[in-house]
């Protein structure tokens, strides 16, 4: 099990542990050079824990690279991602585990996102995100799907009716994903090119296009304090939330479009990120200004 860890305090322990509970066989944590106490909370969880190993680097490589650093390390032939703000429910790992072995084909399975208030949140399962799909969310279209509901369709799919059962998508959130050794030797590792952001969906994109099933398993869930290990950084985390979507658009949807028409996808995204860019700052300015007039 891999954990790739930037300061998640007390998260990160809540994890592991929910994680040691399960009787797993290692769990693996690459820190990306914290700097809070999470790893000093996390040894003293369970001193000399031999299941657990922690890697430290000297640098932020982005989530990707470290992924694939516990990739390396880890010798299980089936491997859980677990982002260090993400808990495992009872049996939800026993039950990822089933759904995975149940078919040759199945290479890759994650289990439903909750909020601590047990709805449902976005990105657990999901299309892959086009430009055109992506403008639609991003000025909230999504509604016209009543009329057109191939035109404007979401390409999240957590206000759909939750299956029964477990079912095939196109994508499920790197947040929580159990894959099969097997097929990550057959369809390669992380891509690092990615920082942060994207490296999920780049990933299911090419499980699907080696043949290997993405399943989404309802009964399984897992509780996802969403963004807590983010939130202090949001102009980072959207700058490289947006450099991630142009290159998986560049990988995989480039061809479709003519120059004009990608020249537009490019500045349509880099738009976005001034429009958000400058809201996180008024935000931030306003907090600074009520904490300066509460002194």
């Amino acid at each position: 099990m891999i954990i790739v860890n930037y300061n998640a305090g007390a998260l990160l322990v809540d994890c592991v542990r929910s994680l040691l509970g399960d009787d797993v066989h290692q769990v693996i944590v690459v820190d990306n050079l914290s700097a809070d106490d999470s790893l000093a909370r996390l040894e003293t969880l369970s001193p000399g824990e031999e299941r657990l190993r922690i890697i430290r680097n000297d640098r932020n490589l982005g989530f990707s690279a470290a992924c694939n650093i516990g990739l390396a390390a880890a010798s299980s032939e089936r491997l859980l991602f677990l982002n260090p703000d993400a808990t495992m429910a009872p049996q939800a790992l026993s039950r990822l585990l089933e759904v995975l072995d149940a078919d040759d084909t199945v290479g890759m399975v994650g289990g439903m996102l909750c909020n601590p208030d047990g709805s449902e949140q976005p990105g657990g399962r999901r299309a892959f995100p086009t430009p055109g799909s992506a403008f639609i969310r991003a000025f909230r279209l999504s509604w016209l799907q009543r009329v057109a509901p191939r035109l404007f369709a979401d390409f999240l799919l957590h206000q759909e009716p939750l299956p029964t059962v477990p079912v095939a998508v196109e994508a499920i959130s790197g947040a929580c994903m159990l894959v099969k050794r097997a097929a990550v030797n057959d369809v390669g590792p992380w891509d690092e090119a990615y920082f942060l952001h994207c490296e999920d969906l780049d990933w299911c994109m090419r499980f699907r296009q080696k043949g290997w099933q993405v399943i989404f398993v309802p009964d399984a869930r897992v509780v996802h304090v969403w963004g807590a290990c983010s939130r202090s950084r949001p102009v980072f985390v959207e700058w490289h939330k947006h450099h991630g979507m142009l290159r998986f658009y560049r990988k995989f949807y480039r061809r479709q479009y003519s120059g004009l028409l990608w020249a537009l996808v490019i500045a349509g995204v880099w738009l976005r990120f001034a429009v958000l860019a400058v809201y996180h700052g008024f935000r931030h300015a306003l907090n600074r200004l009520g904490v300066a007039r509460a002194a």
